[in-house]
């Protein structure tokens, strides 16, 4: 395989060679489910999609987990103070995150377990980590991970334990070291009786750290290919996932991927600093393909400056890109589904390929797309339709990649929800058309103007050619 993926444990670009010949395997951090998802949360799941998808057209199978935190302090905190259930707390919010990836085209995990389901595991875990002397009982219910025993702890994000930040864990004076960390913890004052499980170390609950450790090795095994998530995760969650892991014997992740942030005026997204913007909130004004097409065409090492500006050059480049292939379809018909999702990666633009197996250089791998965009408009020009229907499988074949073909699940479903509104603008775009053009020959600029800013007000776009003005919908108020 030629594909190279950067790795940020060895920071550098590797060939990813499976564990398995045919098959990926990769273990995604997902939400901690304490509230409603904003467009940063967005980031990693689109990230991975991208990356799942260039993989399978391969022609690997990929297993991919993305786990589902529904317990940790600030679940039980925020449920308190809203008088509701922990678990209901969590549910509601993890049904929240599933409807905003589906609204931007994230496909589902192979598998998603929640931590709660997993407690026996964890368990297993700790117990393994006891006898091999790298964890330690403190007081009550609490074990902790001693990070001294693990001479490796501090590999993954290079640093030395001197100098490492305890800011992650509560000060507690049973720890051997402030920098140990709680793989299971004794319940707060306060906190409700459901929110524990018996284990031999006491009544408690599982540290954040664990879950995944468990989660990976349950349905992945000792070793797997990938582990992904956010830039953030990397110290303390990963790390600790590292030691707790390596320390229990197992091998654990063979190579590491992070995405950035997405940053509001400089800053990262997040609820702490104000600047979150929720998903449901911003699907309300911005297309969801839009939403999809501004994060996930930025590399994903790269961070993502979210703003009006970013969300217009979204909506404009979109537009472009989806508009050809309604005009190829208009002109040649529709390529058929199968032939777009089944194109081998020997046939797609080298240009593409290249740029995909570039640490998924999503950047390049558009310019290859626009390359194939201004090859079918020419060719509709000149009328070599056989042209246009090559160009539009192309270009579907490259977009279907990166999630954003235009004729497929969801974006083909939300352009055709409302089949009577469109029947309604297929009888009224034309009769304001047909003014304007009047307009246009006896010279009333002015009208023709604003005929034209009318239609582009309600999302219309207008284009003018030699063979007349034609339309299609886009973006309310013309952005």
């Amino acid at each position: 395989m030629s594909l190279r993926l950067h790795d940020s444990a060895t920071r550098s670009d590797r060939e990813l060679v499976p564990l398995v010949p045919g098959r990926v395997s990769i273990y995604l951090c997902g939400a901690t489910v304490q509230g409603a998802p904003h467009v940063g949360h967005l980031r990693s799941g689109i990230a991975f999609d991208v990356l799942a998808r260039w993989l399978r057209r391969r022609g690997l199978e990929v297993t991919l987990v993305r786990n589902v935190t529904d317990i940790d302090d600030k679940i039980l905190t925020k449920s308190t103070e809203a008088g509701v259930p922990w678990w209901a707390w969590a549910y509601r919010f993890e049904q929240e995150f599933t409807a905003a990836y589906d609204a931007v085209g994230v496909g589902r995990p192979t598998y998603e377990p929640r931590a709660t389901g997993h407690v026996t595991e964890m368990v297993a875990l700790v117990d393994r980590l006891v006898e091999r002397g790298h964890a330690y009982r403190g007081e009550g219910a609490n074990v902790y991970f001693d990070v001294r025993s693990f001479p490796e702890y501090g590999g993954l994000t290079r640093q030395l334990l001197e100098n490492m930040s305890t800011l992650d864990e509560e000060e507690a004076g049973d720890k051997r070291d402030p920098r140990d960390f709680a793989l299971w913890k004794t319940p707060k004052d306060g906190e409700p009786a459901s929110a524990a499980w018996d284990t031999p170390y006491g009544r408690g609950r599982p540290g954040w750290h664990l879950e995944c450790s468990a989660m990976a090795h349950r349905y992945l095994g000792e070793s797997f290919d990938i582990h992904g998530g956010g830039i953030d995760l990397r110290f303390p969650h990963h790390e600790n996932e590292v030691a707790q892991s390596r320390a229990a014997g197992y091998g654990f992740a063979q190579h590491w991927m992070h995405n950035a942030w997405v940053t509001v005026g400089g800053e990262k997204m997040s609820k702490s600093l104000g600047n979150s913007l929720v998903v449901s909130a911003v699907l309300e004004r911005v297309p969801a393909v839009v939403l999809r097409f501004a994060l996930g065409t930025v590399h994903y090492r790269s961070t993502v400056e979210f703003s009006e500006d970013s969300l217009a050059e979204a909506t404009s480049t979109w537009e472009r890109l989806s508009g050809f292939v309604t005009r190829a379809v208009e002109r040649v018909g529709q390529v058929p589904a199968e032939e777009v999702t089944g194109r081998p990666i020997s046939a797609l633009p080298p240009a593409f390929v290249a740029a995909m197996d570039d640490d998924l250089n999503v950047s390049a791998a558009l310019a290859a797309v626009h390359e194939q965009v201004r090859t079918g408009n020419n060719a509709l020009t000149a009328g070599e339709d056989s042209v246009v229907w090559q160009a539009q499988l192309q270009v579907r074949s490259m977009l279907d990649v990166l999630g954003l073909d235009p004729l497929a699940a969801p974006w083909a479903t939300a352009a055709g929800a409302d089949d009577a509104a469109r029947e309604a603008l297929d009888v009224l775009v034309p009769v304001v058309l047909a003014e304007r053009a009047d307009a246009r020959r006896t010279k009333d600029w002015a009208r023709a103007d604003a005929l034209r800013d009318q239609l582009q007000a309600a999302g219309i776009i207008i284009e003018d050619s030699p063979d007349g003005a034609r339309w299609q919908l886009g973006t309310r108020g013309g952005r």
